[in-house]
């Protein structure tokens, strides 16, 4: 199974060497030295990373044949791909690979329908499954213990208990709420207690 484990960015320096976004949970396994990786488009690679190094909070990887600035701004924007077997699991119990996550359903914890993973963004300060609604709209949620509450790759879901907000529909309820509320507040009875000449609650603007 072929999963894309990074995007190559800008040229750094003028000795070859590359910014790379990261999108593997693995980068030590998946871009170390040594690492031969497919390409898209094809005709760039395969790539062979030479070195590796972190600088300033950024991955920066030289491939093989690659020793000038010219020759990394040709490879920006290319993407990396690792050939991962589909039966290897992460060593730690508690982390997935994309590939295990995507097309899962995804659901509330009360069972209400959200839509399926499409996509999973990893981001530096963390990732987000990107879910595909019913409607055909998109969705962003957080991969975090306190949004995603399960993983359960048997049922093929993932249960999420979102904050207020997060999801269209409850924005939706929560708007239709105010809505409401400020209906209610219109629609209020006069305070008797006013004086009678007042007549600023004529004005709803």
């Amino acid at each position: 199974m072929q999963l894309v484990v990074a995007r190559i960015g800008r040229a750094h320096g003028i000795k070859g060497e590359v910014t790379v976004e990261v999108r593997t949970d693995e980068p030590e396994l998946r871009l170390g030295p040594g690492a031969v990786l497919a390409t898209d488009p094809a005709s760039v690679g395969p790539l062979t990373i030479e070195t590796g190094r972190v600088h300033s909070g950024r991955l920066l990887l030289r491939f093989e044949g690659v020793r000038d600035r010219t020759g990394a701004e040709a490879l920006r924007n290319t993407l990396l791909i690792a050939e991962v077997d589909p039966e290897e699991l992460p060593e730690d119990p508690d982390e997935y690979y994309d590939h295990q996550l995507m097309d899962l359903d995804v659901v509330t914890k009360d069972g209400t329908e959200v839509g399926r993973i499409t996509e999973i963004s990893h981001l530096p300060s963390q990732d987000l499954f990107i879910v595909e609604r019913p409607d055909g709209g998109e969705v962003m949620i957080p991969f975090v213990e306190e949004i995603v509450t399960e993983i359960d790759l048997e049922e093929q879901r993932a249960v999420i208990d979102p904050p207020p907000g997060l999801i269209d529909d409850r924005a939706e309820i929560a708007s239709a709420r105010d809505a409401e509320a400020a209906a209610e507040g219109e629609s209020a009875p006069e305070d008797e207690s006013a004086p009678e000449d007042e007549s600023a609650p004529e004005d709803k603007a």
